[in-house]
């Protein structure tokens, strides 16, 4: 599976786009400046790889900034946790707090539940329910690939701020200890901001939250 990365958006947030022999996901489209989402059009015209699934690990503005020029140009279902809607509910509302002027949606996504081995597509990943920097985040993770896309629950030495709605510490730090150390070491971090990492470097000098033995 090829992971390409676009930094887009004035959060710098992490949009990704993964594809297979023939098909393609994206992952918290944050596409602002029509360049970036060009970037994507680019290479997913390259590959000639056709686009099956969007996938939000949450419903914060700056991973959901570009999805209205996704559904525009592609007819693609989205998924999003439902444990709480009101991030995706109040997305204007949102976007005016950071002076963005976005209208919201007319449509709810398709439930992504906490499972093991969901299948989009020919993609087979497990979706962990990971709250705490937002109450409907998850986190995907590809075992056969030893990934996970991790959102803003967990970033190299960081962790997602909890200081937004319903935001938890506790919370955060239990679902990074129970769902996210508890993966293999050499499993590959893609956060939602800033560079990758991996579970077995987290654990040892992420001092945010420390592994419990």
């Amino acid at each position: 599976m090829q992971l390409t990365t676009f930094t887009a958006g004035p959060f710098s947030e992490n949009t990704y786009l993964l594809q297979n022999d023939e098909e393609a996901m994206l992952i918290d489209p944050g596409f602002f400046d029509p360049r970036e989402f060009a970037l994507f059009q680019d290479e997913l015209i390259k590959s000639k790889r056709k686009l099956v699934a969007v996938c939000l690990t949450h419903a914060h503005v700056d991973h959901v900034l570009g999805l209205d020029k996704v559904l525009k140009d592609y007819e693609v279902p989205v998924y999003l946790n439902h444990s709480d809607l009101s991030l995706w509910e109040n997305f204007p509302n949102q976007a005016r707090m950071f002076g963005l002027q976005t209208s919201g949606f007319d449509f709810i996504p398709n439930h992504l539940a906490e499972q093991k081995n969901m299948k989009l597509g020919s993609f087979v990943f497990d979706v962990l329910y990971t709250p705490g920097h937002s109450p409907d985040h998850v986190s995907l993770y590809f075992e056969k690939e030893k990934i996970v896309i991790a959102g803003d629950a967990l970033f190299k030495e960081s962790i997602g701020r909890t200081d937004l709605y319903k935001g938890d510490f506790d919370t955060l730090a239990t679902s990074i200890r129970e769902k996210l150390y508890t993966l293999p070491d050499e499993t590959t971090v893609y956060p939602g901001h800033g560079p990758e990492t991996t579970i077995g470097y987290e654990k040892r000098n992420n001092a945010f939250v420390l592994e419990m033995n």
